[in-house]
């Protein structure tokens, strides 16, 4: 089954959404799974993005080099302000626990290589 939709976008996304119209079933089924898993796990892609790095053993350069999206840089930051603010949820607070943990881990990791390649 097939249905047709139309949607209001702002202009920006529309550029970008032309150059890929050919796979927009695509797009939209692959963002739609990843907010649905985020949502349900309480995990979101730059945090899965980062765990499958940590697994796959990669080189302390390319820990040391991570950045975390802009996206989760402003999650990272309001959480931050919550938590100064003392209005922090404790939803919240296990989130920035959860991005603050996998920051360190990432960190410990690159330079324990780089001390026992030393």
């Amino acid at each position: 089954i097939k249905m047709q939709m139309t949607i209001d976008v702002p202009s920006e996304l529309a550029e970008l959404l032309k150059i890929l119209q050919n796979r927009l079933p695509e797009l939209l089924e692959r963002a739609a799974r990843d907010l649905l898993r985020e949502q349900e796990s309480g995990t979101t892609v730059d945090e899965t993005m980062i765990l499958e790095l940590l697994v796959s053993t990669p080189k302390p350069e390319a820990l040391l080099a991570l950045h975390p999206s802009p996206a989760l840089q402003a999650r990272a930051g309001e959480l931050l302000a919550a938590s100064k603010e003392g209005t922090l949820s404790r939803r919240g607070e296990a989130e920035l626990e959860r991005i603050l943990l996998l920051v360190r881990m990432a960190k410990a990791n690159a330079y324990k290589q780089l001390g026992e390649a030393a």
